[in-house]
C-alpha cells in the first residue's frame, strides 16, 4: 500500500495567497481605492483621506509594496505611491485561473 503525500502547492497558489493576505485589511483596500482613483502619484495626502495614524499608513503601504501591488518613488523628501498596473493585472490573472 503506497502511502499518498499531500500535494505541494504551486507557486502560483502561493503568490496568490501572498497577494490575497496584503488585501486583507479593509485600509489596504481602501489605500487601494484611493490610489486608483487619482492619477499620477500621491503621498501625504494618503494619510489625510485616510484618517488613520501616519505610522499605520505607512505599514499598511509597506505591506501592498511588497506584495507587488503599489510603487514608491522618493520625491524630495516624500515619498510618492501610485497603484502598480503591473502588480495588478498579475492579481487579476491568478485570480481568473481559479
Amino acid at each position: 500500500m503506497s502511502k499518498r503525500t499531500a500535494p505541494q502547492p504551486l507557486a502560483a497558489d502561493e503568490e496568490l495567497a501572498t497577494l490575497a493576505k496584503a488585501l486583507a485589511h479593509p485600509a489596504r483596500v481602501r489605500v487601494l481605492r484611493l490610489l486608483a482613483r487619482r492619477e499620477g502619484c500621491i503621498g501625504c495626502d494618503i494619510v489625510a483621506d485616510l484618517e488613520l495614524a501616519q505610522s499605520t499608513v505607512s505599514e499598511h503601504l509597506r505591506i501592498l509594496k511588497a506584495a507587488g501591488l503599489v510603487e514608491g518613488e522618493v520625491d524630495g523628501p516624500r515619498i510618492c505611491y501610485r497603484l502598480s498596473r503591473d502588480g495588478l493585472a498579475h492579481f487579476k490573472a491568478l485570480v481568473a485561473a481559479l
